[in-house]
């Protein structure tokens, strides 16, 4: 059993034995409104704010429309907020996560009590340049958080157990983190039409190489090993072709969104509609919805959608 896996396991024996303990009250408690599933944060303000200002607000908006932070987030935890930070480009070209997206993200987790929140990818390009020209790196610094370099030699072989992948080079500190947090960019993907945030686990393995045997069906299986609890899609810029590198700046459509949920397929499936496809057509979409690991039909949970300004 991971480290993640067994906080889980005792988190979850805990609240059963509160709830045993309270008798009535956890009757009440069961009354309480149901947290929502998802939430879609909507610019609806000026044109031409700033789009660190826009994204920060559209997270924080997005996330404290969930339940906030500390709905996630316990004192002493330790966070990894995982970005794309996959490639040498700047932040208008969109082949990373937005740095006022993660900034944000790293502030809302220090102050809801986190010990540290760390942050870091395996990126396809070089490590140094895709940290800096991605603004990942200094946004992350600037707010307190830890920007992680991914040692290549300290990646563990670890059992995931899936239908297609059955083990992988896992990077420890990641899976060992109290949280990970999703955070990709909406972006096209050569190979699997969209890369979003099932996709983006593959940032936490080496030997990417593996999982084109079946890259849905790795993809879910990595996803299943994750166990994710908090997922945050970047939707400020998404990468509409030639991804996910991308090429010419005509590629890049501003849409002024950061979506959040406990969902993970069902972001997907919101993320697969945003770069103009149909859910049921992506195969990492559907293959997570097979799998039980959440639903594609994501207007059926509780969802909340944000006009922000």
């Amino acid at each position: 059993m991971s480290n993640q896996t067994r906080r889980q396991f005792l988190q979850t024996s805990a609240l059963a034995t509160g709830a045993l303990a309270l008798g009535p009250l956890a009757s009440f408690a069961q009354d309480a409104p149901k947290p929502l599933d998802m939430t879609i944060a909507r610019w609806k303000g000026a044109a031409d704010v700033n789009m660190g200002e826009m994204a920060a607000k559209l997270t924080q908006q997005a996330m404290e429309a969930l339940g906030g932070m500390k709905r996630f987030v316990k004192a002493g935890d330790v966070v990894w907020v995982k970005p794309n930070i996959g490639w040498d480009r700047t932040p208008e070209q969109a082949a990373n996560t937005n740095p006022d997206v993660v900034k944000t993200l790293i502030k809302m987790c220090l102050e809801a009590g986190a010990k540290t929140v760390k942050v870091g990818d395996n990126p396809c390009h070089d490590a140094q340049k895709s940290y800096a020209n991605s603004g990942i790196a200094v946004a992350t610094k600037d707010i307190g958080g830890e920007v992680v370099f991914l040692d290549k030699n300290r990646f563990k072989e670890m059992e995931i157990g899936g239908e297609v992948l059955k083990s992988i080079p896992v990077y420890p500190d990641i899976v060992e983190c109290d949280l990970v947090i999703s955070v990709p960019v909406t972006k096209h993907h050569s190979s699997t039409t969209v890369t979003l945030c099932m996709k983006n686990y593959m940032g936490v393995i080496e030997n990417r190489r593996k999982f084109h045997q079946d890259l849905p069906g790795c993809i879910r299986d990595m996803t299943a090993f994750m166990k994710p609890r908090l997922s945050v899609l970047d939707a400020t810029r998404i990468l509409t072709a030639h991804g996910p590198t991308g090429g010419d700046l005509a590629d890049v459509k501003q849409m002024n969104i950061v979506a959040a949920g406990t969902d993970i397929v069902a972001l997907d499936a919101f993320g697969s509609e945003l770069l103009g496809n149909k859910p049921e057509d992506i195969g990492t979409v559907v293959a997570g919805h097979a799998a039980k690991l959440g639903t594609m039909k994501y207007k059926e949970l509780a969802l909340k959608e944000l006009e922000v300004a």
